[in-house]
């Protein structure tokens, strides 16, 4: 059987700010073991608490989290469907990066 090609993405995720510090770090560390268990971990950045463009379900700041990984062209559907279904993911972004 053949590999699945493999791509580079980046996706950054916000998090409900309300959340106690511990809640948020599972959420995090939650997604992370998601990329990591179906491709591999380029680098990750925590933007921490910032304030939204504008309001999301009457809240005023996120938790952004930045991440670079590499994954088959099928993990990145799979990844929005599970952001998805998460309550207290407010926002999401999944890019697939030029390959020079």
């Amino acid at each position: 059987m053949a590999e699945k090609a493999m791509h580079s993405y980046e996706t950054i995720f916000i998090i409900d700010s309300t959340l106690e510090p511990d809640a948020i770090e599972a959420e995090r560390d939650k997604f992370v073991k998601i990329i990591t268990d179906n491709g591999e971990i380029g680098e990750i950045e925590e933007w921490g608490k910032r304030k939204l463009a504008y309001p999301i379900d009457f809240k005023s700041e996120g938790y952004y989290v930045l991440v670079n990984f590499n994954a088959d062209v099928d993990f990145p559907k799979e990844l929005d469907r599970r952001y998805r279904i998460d309550e207290n993911i407010l926002r999401t972004i999944i890019i697939r990066k030029d390959e020079d």
